[in-house]
């Protein structure tokens, strides 16, 4: 295994990767054409939506100067599925309409341009709603608003591109280039409008292969770090309308590799809403629970065409702590000791340089989200 990160990323100090390969955040698409070049890979696994919406940039790039059957475009679609859908999956409203189009229930979602759309939407749809930018992951494009004051703060901030100030600061004081790219390049991102369902937040990873679901993953989230943040207790279950969507979008879209489906489950009626895909691995991907619940081994027979044992159950509990985020937000958090806590143990310089990374990253979150945010945040959590 060979990887692409940013210089002083975790994914560094682990023993499994043989071989590291710096993002660049001012050349992006040259540092991913050179490390597929010289690695010549099986499969790419984006780890973030940066680096898949990298990916199909670089395949849009190679297509246009004629080198669809060259070895990036080919391993780029190998790896992600078909092209087809790369415009798709980072567009929110646009999924939607997809997804309803296949009978998977989801929210009502529109795009919203300007303050009159805004207007518009309150009008007919009414708060509380939840807006969202394209092209953002983690929590950081995403705020659940109850007035319209508070919907028109939210669009303006959400449309910005990221500051300059603040992609150097990662970029120097963290070794974490990712906000250059889009820092430089000052588009406007596109943000959606989307009904607010009030119910308990659900998570699906899925290993496919052309369109076909190979082993799926599915847990209701317990516990995030924040309003808007990653989960941080998870618990397994079984859900056949999650599962009946996660195949219907992967077949509508004819994705392979790695990739996760948020969902809400409404509190009135459970039924399992939509909300978005992540084009990508997600935290949860690497959890080895059994036969068909053992997304590396699933992807691994498909890509190599030989049967591959899954591995053996990682813990027999349903309920899940996920390293970092738990322990560093609370300490003293109960689920540390009665759940199973997925720590690293074996990879001591990668358990450190997580910690590390993510004290570092809460503590500059915690300083640049605006009062507002905090307060709606605050108004949201209560109201959930």
């Amino acid at each position: 295994m060979e990887g692409l990160c940013p210089s002083q990323h975790p994914i560094g100090k682990t023993s499994v990767v043989s071989k590291i390969y710096f993002y660049k955040g001012l050349a992006p698409a040259a540092c991913f054409a050179d490390a597929i070049a010289e690695s010549k890979p099986d499969i790419i696994v984006p780890g973030d939506d940066l680096a898949t919406w990298h990916l199909h940039q670089l395949y849009d790039r190679e297509r246009k100067h004629g080198g669809t059957g060259g070895l990036i475009c080919t391993s780029i679609e190998r790896s992600l599925g078909a092209p087809d859908s790369f415009s798709v999956v980072h567009a929110r409203t646009a999924f939607m309409e997809l997804a309803k189009e296949e009978g998977v229930r989801a929210p009502r979602t529109a795009v919203i341009n300007d303050a009159d759309d805004l207007r518009r939407w309150s009008a007919d749809a009414g708060f509380p709603v939840v807006l969202k930018a394209n092209g953002t992951s983690g929590g950081e494009g995403v705020r659940v608003v109850h007035t319209l004051e508070q919907a028109e703060q939210a669009l303006r901030a959400l449309q910005a591109p990221p500051l300059l100030a603040r992609a150097a600061k990662r970029a120097l004081v963290d070794r974490d280039t990712a906000l250059v790219w889009p820092s430089l390049l000052r588009h406007r991102y596109v943000v959606n409008a989307q009904s607010y369902v009030a119910g308990r937040e659900a998570t699906s990873a899925v290993a496919c292969w052309k369109g076909t679901v190979l082993a799926t993953l599915h847990f209701e989230v317990l516990k995030k770090r924040s309003l808007r943040g990653p989960a941080t207790v998870v618990q397994r279950i079984d859900n056949p309308e999650m599962s009946a969507a996660v195949e219907k979008i992967v077949r509508r879209l004819n994705l392979s590799g790695l990739h996760g489906f948020d969902f809400v489950l409404e509190a009135e009626t459970g039924n399992a809403y939509l909300l978005e895909v992540n084009p990508r691995a997600t935290q949860v991907t690497h959890l080895t629970l059994g036969a068909g619940q053992d997304l590396p081994a699933a992807l691994r027979a498909a890509v190599s065409g030989e049967a591959v044992q899954p591995a053996a159950r990682v813990t027999e509990k349903d309920t899940i702590t996920l390293f970092p985020h738990e322990w560093i937000s609370d300490p003293h958090s109960p689920f540390l000791r009665s759940s199973y806590h997925d720590v690293p143990w074996e990879e001591p310089e990668l358990l450190r340089a997580c910690v590390d990374q993510a004290r570092k990253r809460r503590a500059w979150f915690s300083k640049s989200e605006p009062d507002w945010i905090k307060a709606s945040s605050a108004i949201g959590l209560r109201r959930l």
